[in-house]
């Protein structure tokens, strides 16, 4: 065999096995991008249920507290604003998760106004409509830190494939760019202070 011909069956070899490298993390890239759109369908989705449930505890709270109007104003608006922030699940980035989890973080803390409210009303906690709803809210609030975790361990394994040495090569080449995670918001770590 020629010098010429050998280094052409290597190079063609090299290529080969290179291309198939290539084709696998690509492969894998694409699953753990999808399992990240996934998961972070499960986010919206949780998020969503929540904005369900807010009109129907905000009419149950309005006819027990009638005069209590700047808070459950204030629970709608944070409703609004929460459902107007949509992030394209292809535009993952910390940014913008960081403005979607402001936004929720305020709809978050008007219903803990509106439930501070509430038990200022005998009869409204005796309504079994609302005590219901408040059930609801609750498992609701569990199903948002369940779905918010499995993004983030989603995302965990996306950026891994990512940034590791080779992929972090052929990854951006191929469009593949690191994903926003949630974070734990500001004073999260401080323990509320309850007082009687």
């Amino acid at each position: 065999m020629k010098k010429g011909t050998l280094v052409i069956v290597i190079l063609l070899a090299i290529l080969m096995i290179g291309g198939c490298m290539t084709c696998n993390l690509q492969k894998t890239l694409v699953n753990t991008d999808e399992n990240v759109k996934s998961k972070w369908g499960e986010v919206q989705n949780q998020y969503q249920r929540r904005a369900d449930l807010v009109p129907n505890l905000v009419a149950t709270v309005k006819g027990a507290a009638a005069h209590e109007n700047k808070t459950l104003t204030d629970v709608i608006n944070a409703r609004a604003k929460a459902t107007s922030i949509q992030v394209n699940p292809d535009n993952l980035t910390p940014e913008k998760i960081r403005e979607f989890q402001q936004a929720q973080g305020e709809l978050s803390a008007a219903l803990g106004r509106l439930m501070v409210v509430s038990e200022a009303y005998p009869q409204l906690q005796a309504n079994q409509n609302f005590l219901a709803l408040q059930d609801q809210l609750e498992g609701t609030e569990n199903r948002i830190t369940v779905a918010r975790k499995n993004f983030n361990d989603a995302v965990q394994e996306y950026n891994v494939q990512v940034r590791t040495f080779p992929n972090n090569i052929f990854a951006g080449m191929l469009g593949f760019e690191k994903r926003g995670m949630f974070e734990a918001e500001a004073g999260a770590q401080k323990v509320p202070q309850v007082q009687f």
